[in-house]
């Protein structure tokens, strides 16, 4: 179940700093009919601080989180008993995959839907209001991932927005079963008209030409059903393997889907690979994208990429083996690229470390990308999200991190509440960068969606801030 939301909508919510801003403001919320869950009407000076009060100790308001690309059904297999079995020997990626396949074989519906409550619960705790679930149909789950995902969509639709792609984690063109799975798939897109996305996996076909047949055929069934769509694409960091980038990009182009065609968007996700690329090769990625103007966002998994991708084995022996994970921030600013970062997978082989949390992301993009200063902490937050939820279609266009008006009242509150348990003055966090520097523990976030409240479990105090209810 979902977690109880307080009944009544609030009509304000009073005496926050907003990032930029030095003073105190009071954010008001409208509904109007034609918006129901509501829109920040205004963003106006607060007037009853209390004397001698530190802006700087007040609550902070900022975007609610979103995932731009995360596991549904393979969140927590860790946790679960029946998959005790299963828990990493050797930690290599060909294990990953052959103990999925094996923990999916013994996938039921009340596992599924209790690990996936387990990972809504703990995003909606951290702040995600949005995101993007990826859940897999093939021969051996069949629909019942899927079936199940809709049914967490559904019960969490007034907590956190789901999107749903429907995802080939196996080959679709190639390998025995390579039939049969795409039309696990087709039956999939025919039943459920509501699923969100179509995602697929290239680079497990068997061959290079299998994988051009399953972008090919994703990009067709994408634009013939108008939904977005997400790759995994180019999880390697071996530079004698083609780079898939280059079809996909091509396909696009040579089909039309463009910007001003759909508004439907294409993610690309994990892209390793590219990490091996030169200036001059991702100036003319850019030149491609925007000279026909392809909606095309790339999402880096820094948690998986970094266990994960590796290079090759050398067959000298030499010891240096690096790791791979896309370098978005340079991604942006050097080469004008629409990309974001995600926390992909919880609790499992893929990835056994690291919780939901999008901030720890932002927090780890500090030291992975070397980017500790004011300015790259704000990028860092805005790609877990007013930039991630942009990229996956679920806002026009990304706008920084200042909550303001005319946005949806979905924001998170960072308190200075102390939850040390020794009795002190909390420790405050007076800018963004603070928060992306050491993220603050759930208890010290109260999550807004759609202008109603989940608190973070711990009371307001007093002088704190004011929340105010609608009368409406």
């Amino acid at each position: 179940m979902p977690p109880l939301m307080l009944s009544k909508r609030l009509s304000s919510v009073q005496g926050v700093r907003l990032a930029g801003a030095s003073s105190t403001w009071d954010i008001n919320i409208h509904y109007p009919p034609d918006c129901p869950g509501g829109i920040i009407a205004s963003c106006t000076p607060h007037h009853n601080a209390t004397p001698g009060n530190d802006p700087a100790s007040t609550p902070l308001a900022l975007p609610a989180l979103t995932h731009p690309h995360i596991h549904l059904d393979k969140a927590f297999v860790h946790s679960a008993r029946e998959y005790a079995h299963l828990l990493p020997s050797t930690g290599s990626f060909q294990e990953a995959l052959s103990v999925t396949t094996v923990a999916k074989q013994r996938f039921t519906r009340p596992d599924l839907l209790n690990r996936g409550e387990w990972l809504v619960a703990e995003s909606v705790s951290w702040g995600v209001t949005a995101m993007r679930a990826f859940v897999e149909v093939d021969h051996t789950v069949k629909l019942i991932c899927l079936d199940a995902a809709m049914d967490l969509k559904s019960q969490w639709n007034d907590v956190c927005e789901i999107q749903i792609v429907c995802f080939a984690q196996d080959p679709i063109f190639s390998t025995q079963h390579g039939e049969e799975n795409r039309d696990f798939l087709e039956t999939a897109l025919e039943q459920y008209p509501q699923i969100d996305v179509i995602g697929t996996t290239p680079y497990v076909e068997s061959t290079i030409e299998a994988a051009k047949r399953n972008i090919d055929w994703a990009i067709d069934r994408a634009l013939q059903l108008d939904k977005h769509l997400d790759f995994h694409l180019d999880y390697n960091l071996d530079s004698s393997k083609e780079a898939l980038l280059w079809h996909v990009l091509h396909s696009l182009r040579q089909r039309g889907w463009t910007g001003s065609s759909t508004a439907k968007r294409v993610m690309l996700g994990h892209c390793t690979r590219l990490t091996l690329l030169a200036d001059e090769k991702w100036r003319e990625v850019s030149r491609i994208i925007h000279d026909n103007d392809l909606p095309v966002s790339f999402v880096g998994l820094p948690t998986s990429d970094l266990y994960m991708a590796s290079p090759p084995p050398d067959p000298n022996g030499a010891p240096d083996r690096p790791r791979g994970t896309l370098r978005v921030p340079e991604m942006i600013r050097k080469h004008d690229l629409d990309a974001v970062i995600g926390v992909n997978n919880v609790g499992n082989a893929f990835t056994p470390w690291g919780p939901p949390d999008p901030l720890f992301l932002a927090c780890l993009g500090v030291g992975v990308y070397q980017a500790g200063t004011q300015a790259d902490a704000e990028l860092l937050y805005e790609c877990v999200s007013t930039r991630a939820r942009a990229a996956i279609g679920l806002s026009p266009s990304h706008s920084n991190i200042a909550v303001k008006e005319g946005e949806r009242p979905d924001f998170l509150v960072f308190h200075n509440r102390d939850v040390t348990g020794c009795g002190i003055a909390a420790r405050p966090r007076s800018s963004v960068a603070e928060i992306v520097w050491d993220p603050p523990a759930q208890l010290n976030r109260d999550v807004l969606f759609n202008g109603r409240l989940k608190r973070s479990g711990l009371p307001t105090l007093r002088n704190d801030f004011s929340y105010v209810f609608s009368t409406e």
